[in-house]
C-alpha cells in the first residue's frame, strides 16, 4: 500500500527526490528506500550507526520530519553536492580585485545550487572618488548587474537554480537607486532585494525627522526619513520589491552577537547569516502529529512532539558533518557554530484539525504554544548533544546567555545551557516548504494559511496527452474521509480571504520562539489602499517581526496572466508612425534590400567579424529584416551561422524586435570580456548586440542607446486571466502549465512543484 496521500506527492518524489542512475534508472525503488538512504547517510557519523539509522528512519517515516529538499535529494547519493540550503557570502571589499574575487566565490557556490545573500552596502556610492585612477566610482548597482549576469550564465549552463538576495543599508547614499532598481523590468531579475532598516531609521520615520545618507564618514545627502520610507513602500506596493529587513532587531536578538555581525540574509529571508554563514533546513510536519482531528479531543501530544524534535535536531547536527561545502570558508563557519534551521510545516492544517481559524486570537495563542514547545525541545536536545559530543567551538556561556533571544528563554533551559553548553548556536527557522509540503501530501506550507483547499491539476501522460486530477489540501482530504460530504466549517479560511493584519499576527506569534527568522508572504488584496498597505509593515515592526514580505497582485507585478490557446492569432496591421506590427506570417523577402556592413574586431582575436544588417521598407519606415555574420575564423562558423538564422527569423516576424539587442548585450562570458572604445563589454555576443543597436539607432528604429525593449513583447501578449479561488497564476518555466502561485516569498508551481527560489 502506498505511503503517499496524493498522486502529486508520488510524482514530486519521483521527479525531485528519488535517487536514479544517470540514465534515469531508479535506485530508490520506493519512498521507504529514500527514507532509508537519508537515515543511513545521517547516521554514518555516529558510533552506533545501526541504532541511529533505525531511529532516524522512524522520524522520517510517514512524513513526520521533512528534511529540506537538498538533504532529501542529496544525502547518501555519493554526489558532490552540498546539503546546505542557505549561504551569505563574504563581505565585499571596496576594491576592484576584491569585488571580482567575491564574484568568483558566488559563482562557485551557485554552481552547487546554493542560494546566496550579499550586502552591497560596503561598495562606495556612484560618483565617489576612486583614488589613483582619476575616475569616479560606478556604484554598487553596477556591480549587482555583473552578479546578475553571472547568475544567468550559471543557469544557462544547466545547473540547478540558486537564487540571490541583495541587501543595502537604509543610510547608503545609493539607497534611493536601489529601492527603485526593479522598476526596470529587465534589470536584476536574478535578485531579490531588501532594505536593511535600522532602529534609528524607524525612530526617524515615526518622528518625521531628517535622515543622513553617508559612506566612509562623509554625508552625501540628507533626506526626510518618512519620504525615504514612503519610497520603499511605494515601490513595494507597485513592484513587490524591495522587502524590508529590520537588521538591528536581528543583531540584538542573535545568540552569536558576541562573535558576528549580520548584514544579509539568504534569498527567502528566513536565515540572517554572517559573512560565509551557512545553514541547513528541516521541518516538523505538525499536520501529521494531530490526534483525533476534527473532534473536541483533537490535540498534538507535546511529549511526542518533543521526541520528534530531539531526533530532528540530532539528524540536522549530523548533517553539518556529513555535508560538502562549495568553499572552505563556508565549511569553517558552519563547523565553528553548527547553525541549524529547524522549522515547521502544516501549521494551518493542524490549526484546522483542532478547530481553530488561522489568524484568530485562539490560533495565535496555540501557534505560540506549539512554537514555544518546539523551541524548548530543540534547545534541550542540543544541550543533550553538547553533553555527549561537546558544545559548538565558539560557545561562551556568559555572552551566549546575554543575547536578546536567550534573555527571553525559560530559566530551566538557560540553567542547562550554563551548566553543559549547547551543541548548536542557533536552532530554529521557518523556511519555504512548498515542494516538501506537496511531497508530504499537500499539507499547508510553513506557517502560511492554506493557499487553496482544492484545485485541478493538469498531468502530462507518457503518450503526450494531458489528464486532470484534483489536488486537495491535507486537512480537507481528512475532513472528507471523516465527515463525508458535510460542508467545511466557517473557520476554514485561505490566504486570499484572510486580512493582511491577521497574517502579521501569526508571523509575530511564531517569531517570538524562532531564533533565526521566518519566510512568510503576507497576501494583500489588489485593491488595498496604499495607507493600509503601509500599515502592514508598521504593524510588523511594532509586533516584533524581523522582516516583512508582501504580495499584492497587480498588472505590474504580473498578477499573472496567461495565454489562451483558443485565442485567434492577431492579424497583420498596416504600420503607421512608430506603431508596432505583429505578423501572423513572416515577411517575404524582396529581391533587393538596402543595408550596412560593420567590422567588429574582438581584442585578442586574429580575425574580425563582419556583420551585415539589411532593412526592409514598410509604410515609409525602415526596419531590420535580416543579419549575416561572417568571419575567416572557422572556429566561429557554427555559432555565427546559428545566430544569423535565429536573429533573422526574429526580425522577419515583425513587431518591436529591439529586445534582441538587450538579450545579446546581457550575455556574460565566464572567461572574461574586453575593453572596447573605453567601455567594458562582457562578451563577443554583447559586442554583436552593440553593433545591432547602433544600426537600429541609425535607421531610427529606436531613439538611443539602452532604449530597446528589455523582453520580447509578443511572448507577453495578455489574452486571459487564470484564477483559482482568487489566486493569480502564471506559466511555469519547468512544465509549462498555468499553475504558478506566490507562496512563502516564492513563485511555486502546483502542477510540477517547480519553485523560483530553488
Amino acid at each position: 500500500m502506498s505511503r503517499f496521500h496524493a498522486p502529486i506527492a508520488e510524482q514530486i518524489w519521483d521527479m525531485k527526490y528519488r535517487l536514479k542512475e544517470a540514465d534515469g534508472t531508479p535506485v530508490d525503488g520506493t519512498v521507504e528506500d529514500t527514507w532509508r538512504r537519508i537515515a543511513r547517510a545521517l547516521a554514518s557519523v555516529e558510533q552506533d550507526q545501526a541504532l541511529w539509522e533505525d531511529r532516524f528512519y522512524a522520524a522520517l517515516e510517514d512524513f513526520k520530519f521533512l528534511p529540506a529538499g537538498r538533504i532529501t535529494a542529496g544525502a547518501g547519493t555519493g554526489r558532490a553536492v552540498t546539503l546546505f540550503n542557505c549561504f551569505v557570502m563574504g563581505t565585499i571589499p571596496d576594491t576592484m580585485g576584491g569585488i571580482f574575487d567575491a564574484l568568483k566565490e558566488a559563482a562557485l557556490t551557485m554552481q552547487q545550487g546554493g542560494g546566496i545573500g550579499y550586502d552591497f552596502s560596503t561598495i562606495r556610492p556612484r560618483g565617489a572618488e576612486v583614488k589613483g585612477v582619476a575616475a569616479d566610482a560606478s556604484g554598487p548597482l553596477s556591480f549587482m548587474d555583473v552578479w546578475d549576469a553571472m547568475c544567468r550564465t550559471i543557469m544557462s549552463a544547466g545547473s540547478r537554480r540558486g537564487a540571490m538576495m541583495a541587501t543595502m543599508r537604509c543610510d547608503h547614499p545609493d539607497i534611493e537607486a536601489f529601492i527603485e532598481a526593479k522598476k526596470d523590468p529587465a534589470r536584476l531579475r536574478m535578485f531579490n532585494l531588501s532594505v536593511l532598516v535600522t532602529d534609528p531609521f524607524m525612530a526617524a520615520v515615526k518622528a518625521d525627522g531628517p535622515w543622513e545618507l553617508a559612506f566612509g564618514g562623509r554625508v552625501y545627502k540628507t533626506v526626510q526619513a518618512r519620504d525615504l520610507w514612503n519610497r520603499i513602500m511605494r515601490n513595494t506596493y507597485d513592484f513587490a520589491e524591495p522587502g524590508v529587513i529590520f537588521i538591528d532587531r536581528i543583531n540584538t536578538a542573535n545568540n552569536l552577537g558576541y562573535v558576528e555581525t549580520i548584514a544579509a540574509t539568504n534569498p527567502c529571508g528566513e536565515q540572517p547569516l554572517p559573512p560565509y554563514g551557512a545553514c541547513l533546513l528541516g521541518s516538523v510536519n505538525l499536520a501529521a502529529l494531530v490526534t483525533d482531528p476534527f473532534t473536541p479531543h483533537a490535540r498534538i501530544d507535546e511529549a511526542k512532539l518533543a521526541d520528534l524534535v530531539a531526533m530532528a535536531v540530532r539528524m540536522m547536527d549530523n548533517t553539518v558533518d556529513a555535508s560538502r561545502f562549495p568553499l572552505p570558508a563556508q565549511e569553517a563557519e558552519a563547523r565553528a557554530k553548527r547553525r541549524i534551521g529547524l522549522g515547521v510545516t502544516g501549521l494551518a492544517d493542524a490549526l484546522l484539525m483542532v478547530g481553530l481559524r488561522y489568524g484568530s486570537d485562539e490560533a495565535v495563542a496555540q501557534t505560540s504554544a506549539w512554537m514555544k514547545a518546539i523551541a524548548r525541545a530543540s534547545y534541550l536536545a542540543s544541550v543533550g548533544l553538547a553533553k555527549e559530543k561537546g558544545a559548538f567551538p565558539l560557545f561562551d556561556a556568559k555572552a551566549f546567555l546575554a543575547s536578546g533571544n536567550m534573555m527571553g528563554m525559560d530559566e530551566d533551559v538557560r540553567a542547562e545551557i550554563a551548566t553543559h553548553g549547547i551543541r548548536n548556536a542557533l536552532l530554529t527557522s521557518v523556511a519555504p516548504t512548498g515542494t516538501i509540503s506537496l511531497f508530504a501530501g499537500n499539507v499547508s506550507s510553513g506557517i502560511e494559511p492554506v493557499f487553496a483547499y482544492a484545485y485541478t491539476r493538469k498531468v502530462l501522460q507518457k503518450d503526450g496527452s494531458r489528464t486532470e486530477e484534483e489536488v486537495v489540501d491535507y486537512a480537507v482530504r481528512l475532513w472528507r474521509e471523516l465527515k463525508g460530504d458535510a460542508p467545511l466549517p466557517d473557520y476554514f479560511v485561505n490566504a486570499q480571504t484572510l486580512a493582511p493584519l491577521d497574517h502579521v499576527k501569526m508571523q509575530a506569534a511564531a517569531q517570538r520562539w524562532v531564533d533565526s527568522s521566518i519566510s512568510k508572504t503576507i497576501n494583500c488584496p489588489e485593491d488595498i489602499s496604499f495607507e493600509d498597505f503601509q500599515e502592514v509593515y508598521l504593524s510588523a515592526w511594532d509586533q516584533g517581526c524581523k522582516g516583512c514580505t508582501t504580495y499584492r497582485p497587480n498588472a505590474v507585478t504580473g498578477s499573472v496572466l496567461t495565454v489562451s490557446e483558443k485565442e485567434p492569432k492577431p492579424e497583420a496591421q498596416p504600420q503607421t508612425g512608430g506603431e508596432v506590427v505583429y505578423l501572423s506570417e513572416p515577411l517575404d523577402r524582396p529581391a533587393a534590400l538596402e543595408g550596412q556592413t560593420y567590422k567588429l574586431k574582438w581584442p585578442g582575436s586574429e580575425h574580425a567579424l563582419y556583420i551585415t544588417i539589411n532593412d526592409i521598407l514598410i509604410a515609409g519606415h525602415r526596419r531590420p529584416f535580416e543579419v549575416f555574420i561572417n568571419s575567416k575564423n572557422m572556429e566561429h562558423y557554427a555559432w555565427t551561422v546559428a545566430l544569423t538564422r535565429m536573429i533573422s527569423a526574429v526580425f522577419r516576424r515583425g513587431g518591436d524586435i529591439s529586445f534582441v539587442v538587450e538579450e545579446l548585450k546581457a550575455v556574460f562570458d565566464p572567461r572574461g570580456g574586453a575593453w572596447m572604445e573605453g567601455r567594458y563589454v562582457p562578451s563577443i555576443l554583447a559586442a554583436i548586440g552593440g553593433v545591432i543597436e547602433r544600426h537600429l539607432i541609425a535607421i531610427g528604429f529606436i531613439a538611443g542607446e539602452g532604449l530597446g525593449l528589455k523582453s520580447d513583447p509578443k511572448a507577453e501578449i495578455v489574452t486571459s486571466l487564470a484564477k483559482a479561488e482568487g489566486a493569480p497564476k502564471s506559466v511555469c518555466p519547468s512544465c509549462g502549465s498555468h499553475a504558478v502561485q506566490m507562496k512563502e516569498g516564492c513563485m511555486s508551481c502546483n502542477d510540477c512543484g517547480h519553485s523560483k527560489c530553488g
